[in-house]
């Protein structure tokens, strides 16, 4: 009987020390899936690739520390002041007609001095109709008829002319107004109604014609020693497609396509010829192509803080802090005008990288996503040993800043160019059709390839109606 009571007894306690095994591997699974879901939870601008706008009313919290800039300008920053002018467009003269104490009249003394102001402000704005007359004569001499031709561009019987399609297609793709506020605009500023279809010619009759400034946009970009490149999601006829953009400090082009991946960036007839450096994100469809890469820095960092703070990893914390101690090497040698960091810099920082991941090893393995009994197929890793093994994958790409210096830290310049596309979704609503959002993106490139050359908008716009649109000639600044 004892013997029985011993062998229950065992059963029990194998089967207790079975769950109490089954609890702590469920235990451990909740433990992950919580960590998981506080990671989703505390993402915002700082630790992922989340945009500003998503943070909500909660206010990111900033590195740099109050009262460490004082408000205004700040110390190099070069200011506009409103300045008279030494040929105004009209003078008004303010005369002394009497004197205050006698009455006498003062009509006819001159006066011994004269002080001026000056008030800068726009004319009264108005329409101005040019109506075209040709003559039709017969020859006295020989009794044939001839009759004069209208210019080319007088085509309709009544039609708008060069300057106001010029301030629509600025109002709607450089100021993002909607095109039926476009129209209020027009009938605000000079009181004449025009439909929102007008404005929607004008814009597509701007795109046609910078058809060849856009290939040959596309030229120079082939050619670009550095090449920015990145993609965002757009709505189009209430569906999601993508707006991709290829880009330089002097050249923009925007590609709106239904697909995100290679089929869009091959459609832009611009990264299959590509041989330079190209900067990005980690997005997989870039590492396709058979240029050089080079990693956005930034938003490997937002994604190394994330990390920390959501899972309390040292490695991340210590490479996010090395590669600001990289950047900031880089930068004060470029300030010596020195070409590159001394060799043995650069292998005591790459050592230090690769330090750094090896200690990060234990902590993601031990941290991991614990595996289910009775799964099949890979196991599935933690968030941040993905990243840990993209670091080791891409190292070089990540630190080719160190070596290159024409190689920027960032993916700031596509990230910018994408921004104000953003905002037009925001302020005038999504594309109603495809051809509104490929026009819309056409002149939207041209546009920003101006202002880069520091060109104003509106003279170079008139240029693309009048057949002679600025045409750029290289891709990057000059040093």
């Amino acid at each position: 009987a004892l013997l029985a009571v011993i062998d229950d007894l065992k059963r029990i306690i194998a089967e207790q020390q079975r769950l109490i095994a089954e609890l702590r591997d469920e235990n451990a699974h909740l433990k992950a899936r919580i960590a998981e879901l506080e990671a989703q939870v505390n993402q915002n601008s700082r630790n992922s690739s989340r945009p500003p706008s998503m943070d909500g009313f909660q206010r990111p919290q900033t590195p740099r520390k109050k009262g460490e800039r004082s408000p205004g300008g700040q110390k190099g920053h070069k200011g506009h002041t409103l300045q008279p002018v030494s040929n105004p467009d009209e003078i008004i003269v303010h005369t002394v007609s009497t004197c205050s104490q006698c009455g006498a009249s003062l009509e006819n003394v001159e006066p011994s001095a004269m002080d001026y102001r000056q008030v800068f402000d726009l004319p009264t704005l108005r329409f101005s109709v040019t109506e075209h007359r040709v003559e039709s004569k017969w020859c006295p001499h020989c009794n044939s008829f001839h009759r004069a031709e209208f210019p080319s561009e007088v085509a309709q019987l009544v039609q708008y002319g060069t300057n106001l399609k010029t301030l629509l297609v600025y109002f709607c793709v450089y100021q993002l107004l909607p095109y039926e506020r476009a129209s209020e605009m027009v009938f605000d500023l000079f009181g004449h109604s025009l439909s929102p279809a007008t404005v929607v010619a004008a814009v597509e009759e701007c795109s046609q014609n910078l058809t060849g400034v856009e290939e040959h946009i596309q030229n120079l970009l082939q050619e670009a020693q550095v090449l920015h490149v990145d993609e965002t999601g757009m709505k189009v006829c209430g569906t999601r497609r993508w707006l991709h953009v290829a880009c330089t400090d002097l050249l923009t082009c925007y590609g709106y396509h239904r697909k995100r991946g290679a089929q869009a960036t091959n459609d832009m007839r611009i990264l299959p010829a590509f041989r330079g450096t190209m900067v990005h994100d980690f997005w997989a469809t870039y590492f396709k192509y058979s240029s050089s890469h080079a990693i956005c820095n930034a938003h490997l960092m937002r994604e190394l803080q994330g990390i920390s703070e959501n899972y309390k990893h040292r490695w991340s914390e210590a490479l996010r802090h090395l590669l600001i101690e990289i950047k900031r090497a880089v930068d004060a040698a470029k300030q010596e005008d020195k070409d590159g960091l001394m060799p043995e810099r650069l292998a005591a920082f790459e050592e230090r990288y690769r330090t750094i991941l090896d200690e990060g090893e234990e902590e993601t393995t031990t941290s991991g996503v614990p595996e289910k009994q009775g799964t099949r197929g890979r196991k599935k890793q933690s968030r941040a040993k993905n990243l840990l093994d993209r670091c080791r994958t891409y190292q070089q790409d990540i630190l080719r800043f160190m070596k290159d210096f024409t190689i920027p830290f960032t993916n700031n310049q596509a990230e910018r160019d994408l921004r104000m596309m953003k905002v037009k979704q925001k302020i005038s609503g999504t594309f109603r059709s495809e051809e509104g959002a490929m026009n819309f993106c056409r002149v939207r490139g041209f546009i920003s390839t101006v202002r880069k050359h520091g060109r104003p908008a509106l003279p170079d716009l008139r240029g693309v109606f009048e057949g002679t649109p600025f045409m750029p000639m290289a891709a990057h600044r000059v040093p």
